[in-house]
């Protein structure tokens, strides 16, 4: 049974009608983390980007209950929808969907075709020994910061001036990063699985990256047949907001070739 994506479900639709899709999956910081890439692909693209369902307060069905099951959803969306060769950009928790996407599209025949390539931006999702990922839920704002961005200043996000909405919505994206990617943000099987995907895929990390390091990263690109690993410089966790001109000279290479 085929997970069900709420009859709500709230898509940014942006770019060139009738250019190649492109479907950008946000982290556990929800939409506005990945407006970036939404603004920068659209200029070539068309561009889908969903907020994943119980992120910033929208409604999430009871089976939508983990990474599989909301990757299940999300290709049954694009198969529905006549889509294909599909881009699917994907940032921290994002990455994960996307890579597990592309898994499960190589090991069904009735997606052939709708996924065309995979940009896994610092995503988690894989167990690789040696480097695990860190204890996002154990950190305070500042510890967050200090892990996720090369320059941990510009990250940090002092809670006492968030408004009581605000920190209402925060809690509640927490809670359903739990529930649908775990406390320890991984899938024991990933690792292994990634030797199915038949796409093109391009791994970006940025260099200061400690939530997951560009050492695991390359790890992760190399469990990909024919993947490409690329990092940037001055980034951490998110590139695409600290250092977005070196992140595009990564990624717009990438889909002119692919």
């Amino acid at each position: 049974m085929i997970p069900t994506l709420p009859t709500d479900l709230q898509v940014i639709e942006a770019g060139v009608p009738g250019s190649r899709t492109a479907l950008v999956l946000h982290g556990g910081g929800g939409p506005r983390t990945v407006a970036p890439l939404v603004e920068h692909l659209a200029t070539t693209h068309h561009v889908l980007a969903p907020t994943h369902p119980g992120w910033d307060g929208t409604s999430r069905p009871t089976d939508i209950d983990s990474v599989a099951a909301l990757a299940a959803a999300y290709l049954e969306l694009l198969l529905v929808d006549g889509e294909r060769d599909v881009v699917l950009i994907g940032s921290s928790i994002g990455g994960w969907i996307a890579l597990e996407m592309a898994v499960q599209a190589a090991a069904d025949d009735r997606y052939a075709g709708v996924v065309g390539a995979v940009v896994d931006v610092d995503g988690v999702g894989a167990v690789v020994e040696g480097e695990p990922i860190a204890d996002f839920f154990a950190l305070d704002a500042r510890g967050l910061a200090e892990v996720a961005w090369h320059d941990p200043d510009r990250g940090f996000v002092d809670p006492t001036a968030l408004t009581d909405q605000q920190r209402a919505v925060q809690q509640s994206n927490g809670a359903t990063m739990i529930a649908v990617a775990g406390r320890t943000m991984s899938d024991p099987t990933l690792m292994e699985r990634l030797a199915s995907v038949a796409v093109p895929t391009l791994i970006v990390f940025g260099e200061s990256d400690r939530v997951v390091t560009p050492a695991y990263g390359r790890r992760v690109a190399a469990a990909v047949p024919g993947a490409t690993f690329a990092e940037v410089p001055e980034a951490g966790h998110l590139p695409h907001l600290e250092n977005p001109d070196a992140t595009w000279r990564v990624l717009d290479p990438f889909l002119r070739e692919h």
